[in-house]
């Protein structure tokens, strides 16, 4: 159902928003995290191959921490151990690259405080009282929501704290789309999703989402149409 039109959204079982990228900017506050973070590993460990934002679209955007860093880290033909959750943040294995992301992450976030977006506050405005969920693969996503002022807008949160606990796969498998319509109860062929990843645009198609829509804040409307958005904005306030 690819359209060049942009579609009435009344008349759908749920509503299912991605978080980063999609409701609030902490996605540049992610890619600069990452960026700092590789960078400086990169250069400790002599990789000729540095990190740029290309890498942050094609191994980290839309993935689980730890399944982003393993992703990156097969690129430049680098093995480590998996290691546990609990590892302090470090570069010994993969969690503790990961840990030592979030505390970047957290850092940055402090030091400048979230705002959603204009358009998507004017959409979640206009579809009050509809049944909402945030599906994100940010184990930071209840505090993001809480910063930027929305976490009483959603009735369900399936992040990547969520996703670990119940020991859901991250994207771009299906499941935590279909666990947040199930939760919503409400079938997935009659939600629709918001997604600024190609990784969460192949979890919602592949779920069988409705309506699918590509938010390109940076990956490039062709690429979100390839990977299955059946329509691509600049910001949702396209739909008002």
């Amino acid at each position: 159902m690819e359209t060049t039109e942009t579609p009435v959204l009344s008349g759908y079982d749920g509503y299912l928003f991605d978080l980063d990228g999609v409701l609030t900017p902490t996605a540049s506050v992610h890619m600069l995290a990452w960026r700092t973070m590789f960078s400086e590993l990169f250069a400790q460990w002599g990789v000729d191959v540095p990190y740029s934002d290309a890498d942050y679209f094609a191994s980290l955007d839309g993935k689980k921490r730890y399944e982003g860093v393993q992703s990156l880290l097969a690129t430049r033909d680098i093995e480590l151990p998996y290691g546990s959750p609990d590892d302090d943040p470090g570069n010994t294995s993969i969690c503790a690259i990961g840990n030592l992301k979030n505390v970047v992450f957290l850092r940055l976030l402090e030091l400048e405080p979230v705002a959603p977006y204009v358009g998507s506050v004017h959409l979640l405005n206009a579809l009050r009282g509809s049944p909402l969920a945030v599906v994100s693969s940010s184990k930071n996503a209840e505090q993001v929501l809480v910063s930027a002022g929305l976490r009483d807008r959603f009735a369900v949160v399936v992040d990547g704290s969520v996703a670990e606990r119940e020991h859901i796969p991250s994207k771009p498998a299906p499941d935590m789309f279909r666990t947040a319509a199930e939760r919503l109860g409400a079938d997935p062929a009659k939600c629709v999703a918001f997604e600024d990843a190609l990784s969460g645009v192949a979890s919602a198609r592949s779920a069988g989402v409705a309506l699918v829509v590509g938010v390109d804040r940076g990956v490039g409307e062709a690429a979100l149409l390839r990977e299955g958005a059946h329509i691509v904005v600049e910001d949702l306030d396209a739909f008002l």
